[in-house]
């Protein structure tokens, strides 16, 4: 087992560059997506991805799980998905002596790496399900609260809401994820790399680099690594710029957005920029951090009005005109001490 004190950040980046590595034996392309979902796990949030079927999401966790070898599940959500299909029940049990008694059978939702596949397909009810395990790392069931393994995250994939048979997920279950990262379409030469990879006699495969002790030792570290207070205070106004009732909201937040970012998106760009500059081998963080994840981190905690998708106007579109309205300081160039 690693030692939290004992985990430098040099080793924590040559760490994360050893998982991206691997991870790019068998996944091709795709960096910032690769670099979303590293992010999350070495942070302990969870990540979002939206993409059209096919693109390779679900290779993605379970190539990610054989890199740190970790446990991990896959929930396919449904229509007709329940509650208990995910976080378990207690089962009546008979012993060999004819007694009887009710045990909790643990669903797939106790694993350290879950993909919840798909998951915009189930009803809110099942939705709701995913809140306690993704928030408190614990399911209730019968009355009792089992804590879930650390470390924990959840890769949550979803189609976009104009295709067939999805629901829009709650704003209370999207504020959960760190990040939300969207999953392009590959290109031509990228295709042509995936064709030849997964057409022939073999496939390429990953292999361990660490395990979940080392995982959770880079959490610790990444909790660990202080922050300025001028990095502290612009995460901070990128948010509050967010909400159309505040002054420094931009005049297309003001026509364009209902609700802005919450508590959590601050959290996520503090928590995302520490992961960000270790694995940049820097154990400070700069203002550069928090500008690269703020994207990832706001895109899917604005909720925009009809207007904003009448005129065509993106989440991405926002966070972008956002991040210009509100300027850097200088102090926190990447690198600066």
């Amino acid at each position: 087992m690693t030692d939290p004190q004992q985990l430098t950040p040099e080793l924590y980046r040559e760490t994360a560059e050893a998982i991206r590595a691997e991870i790019g034996k068998v996944i091709v392309g795709q960096r910032r997506l690769v670099e979303d979902v590293l992010v999350c796990l070495l942070s302990e949030g969870h990540v979002l991805l939206e993409g059209v079927p096919g693109l390779g999401k679900t290779q993605l966790l379970r190539t990610l799980a054989d890199v740190v070898d970790m446990p991990w599940s896959r929930i396919q959500f449904t229509p007709d998905l329940m509650p208990a299909d995910i976080i378990g029940t207690q089962v009546l049990h008979q012993g060999e002596d004819g007694s009887r008694e009710f045990r909790f059978r643990p669903g797939p939702i106790t694993a350290n790496l879950v993909l919840a596949d798909e998951v915009n397909r189930a009803t809110p009810k099942t939705q709701a399900a995913m809140l306690e395990a993704m928030q408190e790392r614990a399911v209730t069931v019968a009355g009792e609260t089992r804590l879930l393994p650390r470390p924990f995250l959840v890769m949550a994939t979803q189609n976009p809401v104009e295709m067939e048979g999805t629901y829009p997920l709650p704003e209370a279950q999207l504020d959960r994820f760190m990040l939300k990262s969207l999953v392009p379409f590959p290109t031509a030469e990228d295709l042509v790399a995936v064709v030849e990879r997964t057409t022939g006699s073999s496939t390429p495969t990953a292999s361990a680099v660490c395990d979940g002790a080392r995982i959770q030792a880079m959490i610790a570290l990444t909790r660990a690594v202080p922050v300025p207070d001028h990095c502290v205070r612009h995460a901070v106004d990128l948010v509050v710029a967010t909400h159309p009732d505040q002054e420094t909201a931009p005049d297309e937040v003001r026509s364009y957005v209902r609700f802005g970012a919450s508590p959590r998106g601050v959290q996520a760009l503090i928590l995302a920029a520490k992961a960000t500059a270790l694995i940049d081998g820097r154990p400070n963080v700069a203002i550069d951090d928090i500008r690269a994840v703020a994207v990832s981190a706001l895109r899917h905690r604005v909720s925009m009005g009809y207007e904003a998708i009448a005129d065509g106007t993106s989440a991405d579109d926002l966070v972008t005109t956002v991040l210009g309205a509100v300027p850097a300081p200088d102090a926190g160039v990447r690198g600066a001490p």
